[in-house]
């Protein structure tokens, strides 16, 4: 059996050398984020129980008491959220690992050589599959703090991993600089931010995907190669293939919830395969708002009022009503402070494109949206920010 080392993960430059390492030693990980609260990584060690912690400053370690076996071929253990509950590991092999860093490589037309610069988190995956890439072209990836502009912009890199956030603040700092080659995921990225990303010679892949799919397996709404995706009749998107997680560690009853016998595994996901076979992405299956009897998808309102002249950002959520069940509370980051779009204009315009039920009833102005590490307004967050419980 595997070893699972929960190993404290930062922007420390030492810590990409750390996680390989491990790797090279047999050894699976769980990745830490060391800036969280020591309650929630309490919970986490907790529930997943690794056989050893360790951090860059101590590589060795101590053991944890009652650790889970752990599946000779585990390489990965990444912990989904836990703001709605227990959090849940999934268990990735070194063989989905090592599909998706190919079938990615071969989609992208990566040569030998070139680098990869890493502005995300090493806890998560998106972080630790962006090194990999960088490993299988011979070369030492250029990881860096996500928060850095500078180290991002910086010359040296032929290709480089990010967020829309990051993605938006690189065009407003400096369209020129920095990597010409992009793999955007995390979020949906808005039309105007593509745009905006083209008109400045930037070769932008969009790409889509779960932790449960070592990231990113749908690139420019096409599949990798060796990946399958349908859509099920509920709408939820389903993905099958060599890059699939193997289970929820210690949690066969997830994982069967999820995994069905022909290999498929049922995403939280809402997605429409268009003509082309290209697929979309709705947005998650519990941000639909039910107003009126009419389902309205979160992301769908998103895309319209980000489309809005007057809005920088935005985001919404759902808000109990007593006549029409739920509607559409808008949260939005105006061009101009001085000049906030009213909510009759917003709701014109989400009108102009969507039924009724879609045009918010509500609207927050906010300087900023609450985003975590990987560019996305939460939920929870944004609750919170508003000044409710999540």
């Amino acid at each position: 059996m595997a070893r699972l080392i929960a190993l404290e993960v930062s922007a420390d430059p030492r810590a990409a050398g750390a996680v390989r390492d491990r790797w090279e030693a047999g050894d699976a990980i769980l990745p830490l984020d060391p800036t969280a609260p020591r309650t929630e990584l309490d919970a986490l060690l907790s529930a997943l129980r690794p056989d050893r912690i360790a951090t860059l400053d101590d590589p060795a370690g101590r053991s944890l008491p009652a650790p889970l076996p752990t599946a000779d071929g585990t390489a990965l253990v990444v912990a989904t959220s836990g703001s709605t509950g227990t959090p849940k590991g999934v268990e990735l092999t070194d063989a989905a690992l090592a599909a998706s860093t190919s079938g990615s490589l071969a989609r992208l037309r990566c040569q030998d050589g070139e680098i990869w610069r890493v502005p995300l988190p090493l806890h998560h995956v998106a972080g630790l599959t962006a090194l990999r890439r960088g490993w299988a072209l011979g070369t030492d990836p250029d990881a860096v703090a996500p928060g850095d502009l500078d180290a991002l912009l910086a010359p040296g890199a032929d290709r480089v991993a990010v967020v829309p956030t990051q993605l938006h603040r690189w065009l407003d700092r400096d369209a020129a600089a920095g990597p010409r080659r992009v793999l955007l995921g995390g979020a949906a990225a808005s039309t105007e931010l593509l745009a905006r990303a083209a008109a400045a010679g930037i070769e932008v892949t969009t790409s889509y995907g779960m932790t449960e799919t070592c990231g990113g397996c749908v690139y420019d709404g096409r599949a990798l190669d060796g990946v399958e995706v349908e859509v099920a009749e509920d709408g939820r998107i389903r993905v099958r293939g060599a890059v699939r997680f193997a289970g929820y560690r210690g949690d066969p009853a997830a994982s069967a919830a999820v995994l069905d016998d022909e290999g498929w595994f049922t995403s939280g996901d809402l997605g429409r395969l268009e003509a082309d076979g290209r697929l979309t992405v709705l947005g998650r299956i519990d941000d639909v708002v039910i107003s009126g009897g009419e389902n309205v998808p979160l992301s769908v309102v998103v895309t319209a009022l980000r489309s809005h002249p007057d809005v920088a950002d935005a985001a919404a959520i759902g808000r109990p009503d007593p006549e029409w069940g739920e509607v559409v509370h808008a949260v939005v980051v105006p061009r101009d402070g001085a000049h906030p779009p009213t909510l009759a204009a917003l709701r014109a315009h989400v009108r102009g494109r969507h039924p009724a039920a879609f045009a918010p009833r509500a609207v927050t102005v906010v300087d900023a949206l609450p985003r975590d590490a990987m560019g996305k307004a939460t939920r929870a967050a944004l609750r919170a920010a508003l000044g409710e419980p999540g």
